[in-house]
Parts: structure tokens; C-alpha cells; sequence
């Protein structure tokens, strides 16, 4: 009987094209306006690190007080002095210090131009942490940051630039006039948002070039290549006054097992703080925070608010569609009260009436769908209008939104088609051959 129905349903929209037209059109604007704006909301709010979000950790100490904090908030990164203290105690199973350099990077061959490059000083669990992908070698070890080795991981992007895409493991690399024993290349990496570097970035990066051990960066005095946020009024003669000030610049990350190692990290923090304040470093009352990467996401406010609001106004006007689409469908079908009334008296079932004129809506629908996937192929191309480009980029048509599309179509102009439905089963047979 399905496939009888499809016939009628078929034939039906061809008796009335150009209210078929209608809804079609009613159908296809509306999918098309709220998918294009879900691929954008999708790509700034989905997990960046799905499987180990709830094991990942951010700690914030308050080192500036109740008069210099944003509204009784930790700074949003560590000053030298705490970072490096949280380091040496150890409380977590992993840990690593964070900061962004910008280096320039000198090919070798004859290629004489030197390349700039953006990467990051990291502690060797940085990698196994955030589940780094690598397409040859690996990280370097604890004993190498303790030893400030020179050694670098470079991107698989950068790795084609200097080398051709062939294994570099063991060469060596030039940044900014020092040479680096190669001892990773990285595969693509690049999470969305970038969760363990939001001090410094939007989240929206492109994907980084290198990482070199925090050790051996300080040792050089790499400046940071990120921000850098000071309270007070201070002077600096030199890199050792800037480490001892109350400076946040480095972000620290740790990545703790259940809610026994939070709950005891988080005893950790506060004792720390509580000890910096008796031995008159900070003047006020222990402030501390400890967060996961969902919910360091959320207190950043990572999602752009128009990405929100946008997406609200398309889900209403595809309400409106569909209010519209309802209307349409009703003045169709109860056109067609007499053929009801024959079919009704012939034996039809009002559940039979539903089930044909239900299908012939989802006609409708997937007709809609796939309006409603070419303008959001081509709302997609041109969604850097409305958002900036480092976002309107991350907005895809992959295989699921296409699949979704094509779905939220046909189920909205299915349940749109149930009062109308309703309304032509309750057609009268008696009625309508009497009129007849």
C-alpha cells in the first residue's frame, strides 16, 4: 500500500503545481536558513576532546586580589611564580605549562627566505594529555625537559614545507637563529575550539607549527607570542623582574582520573593559596577555580553570541515556514473532500486516509529537502558574511549535515501534515455524496 500511496501522492502534487511549488519553496527556505546557521553553531560549540574533556583540568589562582580581579574571577592564566610552583608539587598525574611564541623558521636547501611560524612551549605530557596525533616519531621525555633539550615537534604542515613531507625525524630545524633536533612530526591537530589555549586566542586559530619544551624557552627568554596581563603600575630592568611579577602569561593544564583526584587537587589549590597568604604574598582570602574543559569553554563564553542569536532567528522563521506550509497543506487537502467522501464510502479507513495523505506530505518534504540542500550548499559558501572568517571557514557540508537536512525536512512537513490530515479524515462520506 505504500508504494499505491507514493502514486497518489505523486499524482496529487502534479495536479496543483503551483501550490506544490509553494510548499516546496516554504519547506526549502526554512531547512535551508536553520542548517546553514546549526553548521556554524555545531562547529564553534561541539567538544574539542570528547574523550578525555572530563579528565582535563584548568587551575586558576588568584594572584591580583579582590580590587584588580574581573569580578571576584582568578586571573584567566598563572604568573611565573605560581605556575612553576604548581609544577614542582606534583599533585596530578599529568601536567604542562602552556605560552605561545612566534618564531621564524630557516628552511635550508636554497631557499634562503625565512619562514614565520607560530608554535607553543609545552612540557613533554602535552602530547600524551591532549592526545596529539603524530605521523613519525613522538614527544620528547620528563628527563628532556629537565635536561632543557633543544628538540622540537613540527606540524605535518610544516614538515612539507621544510622537508618535502618525508620523515624529519632527527634533523635538525633552525628557529629563531637555534638549531632543534627534530624528534615529532605531528599529523593534522587542530581541535575546535582550541580549549587549552583560550588566554591567547579566540579558539579559531589555524593549526600551530612547532612545540618546543617550556624549559628550553625559558631558558631563551622567549618572550610571550600570545597575551600578557600585568596589574599595577611596574618596571621592568630585565627578564628576571618580569618573572617575578604579577604578570598571567602561562597556561597550566592537568589531567586528573575521577572526582577523588579533583577533590584533592582542589584541597591542593587552596592550601596553596592559603600559604601564599600567610607568608604575606597575597593579601586576602584564598580564590581558586578548577575547571574541565566544558566548563572552561562555557565560563569563556567560547560560542560567538550572533552564532546563537542567528540560529534562533532561522529556527523561528523556519517555524513560520512551517505555519505557512500548514496552512497550504490544509487548504489542499480538504480540496479534495469529495474524493475523501467516494474513498470513505468505498470502505477507506480513517487511518488509511491518514497514512496516504501523511506520505504525500513527506513528498512534499523531501522535495523541500533537497531545495533545501542546494541554498545550503551555497548559504554555506557564503556564511563568512555574516561571521569572521576564522569561523565562517569551520562551517562545513559533510555527509551528516546533508543527511540531517534531508531528515529535518521530511519529519517537520510530516508532523506539519498531521492536523491537516486529521481535519480530511474527519470528512463526512454522507455529506459529500449528498452535496455530489
Amino acid at each position: 500500500m505504500f508504494g499505491h500511496y507514493l502514486q497518489l501522492g505523486l499524482r496529487s502534487l502534479r495536479r496543483n503545481p503551483a501550490l506544490t511549488a509553494l510548499m516546496v519553496m516554504a519547506i526549502g527556505f526554512g531547512v535551508a536558513a536553520s542548517m546553514i546557521t546549526y553548521s556554524v553553531f555545531r562547529a564553534v560549540s561541539g567538544n574539542p576532546i570528547p574523550d578525555k574533556s572530563a579528565q582535563l583540568f584548568i587551575p586558576q589562582v588568584d594572584s591580583w586580589g579582590p580590587q584588580q580581579n574581573e569580578k571576584g574571577e582568578p586571573p584567566e592564566a598563572l604568573n611565573y611564580v605560581d605556575a612553576m610552583a604548581l609544577m614542582r608539587a606534583q599533585q596530578a598525574k599529568r601536567q604542562t605549562l602552556l605560552y605561545p611564541l612566534l618564531m621564524s623558521v630557516m628552511p635550508g636547501g636554497d631557499r634562503d627566505l625565512p619562514l614565520a611560524a607560530n608554535g607553543y612551549a609545552v612540557d613533554s605530557d602535552f602530547f600524551p594529555m591532549f592526545e596529539v596525533p603524530f605521523q613519525y616519531g613522538g614527544g620528547w621525555s620528563a628527563q628532556d625537559d629537565q635536561a632543557r633539550s633543544a628538540e622540537v615537534v613540527i606540524s605535518g604542515q610544516l614538515n612539507q614545507k621544510l622537508f618535502g613531507g618525508a620523515d624529519s625525524v632527527g634533523h635538525m630545524v633552525n628557529l629563531n637563529g637555534h638549531d632543534y633536533r627534530v624528534v615529532g612530526v605531528t599529523g593534522h591537530w587542530n581541535p575546535k575550539p582550541r580549549f587549552f589555549d583560550l588566554f591567547s586566542t579566540s579558539g579559531f586559530k589555524d593549526a600551530s607549527d612547532f612545540y618546543m619544551p617550556f624549559s628550553r624557552a625559558l631558558d631563551l627568554k622567549a618572550r610571550t607570542g600570545g597575551r600578557n596581563s600585568c596589574r599595577g603600575s611596574l618596571t621592568f630592568t630585565g627578564w628576571e623582574d618580569y618573572l617575578q611579577s604579577n604578570c598571567v602569561w602561562i597556561t597550566p593544564w592537568v589531567e586528573l582520573d575521577g572526582a577523588a583526584d579533583v577533590a584533592h587537587y582542589r584541597r591542593f589549590l587552596e592550601s596553596y593559596a592559603a600559604d601564599q597568604q600567610r607568608a604575606g604574598r597575597f593579601a586576602w582570602a584564598p580564590n581558586v577555580r578548577l575547571r574541565n574543559v566544558m566548563q572552561w569553554l562555557d565560563h569563556e563564553h567560547v560560542v560567538p553570541p550572533e552564532s546563537r542569536i542567528s540560529l534562533l532567528v532561522a529556527l523561528g522563521f523556519f517555524l513560520i515556514c512551517l505555519i505557512n506550509t500548514i496552512g497550504l497543506l490544509l487548504a489542499k487537502f480538504l480540496r479534495r473532500a469529495g474524493e475523501i467522501g467516494v474513498r470513505r464510502a468505498l470502505g477507506a479507513s480513517r487511518r488509511e486516509i491518514y497514512t496516504q495523505y501523511l506520505i504525500e506530505a513527506a513528498t512534499v518534504g523531501l522535495a523541500g529537502g533537497v531545495l533545501g540542500l542546494l541554498l545550503t550548499a551555497f548559504g554555506v559558501a557564503g556564511v563568512g558574511v555574516l561571521f569572521p572568517p576564522q569561523i565562517a571557514k569551520l562551517a562545513q557540508l559533510d555527509l551528516s549535515l546533508v543527511g540531517l537536512t534531508l531528515l529535518v525536512a521530511v519529519i517537520a512537513t510530516v508532523l506539519a501534515a498531521f492536523y491537516p490530515a486529521w481535519r480530511a479524515a474527519r470528512v463526512q462520506p454522507a455529506w459529500q455524496l449528498k452535496s455530489s
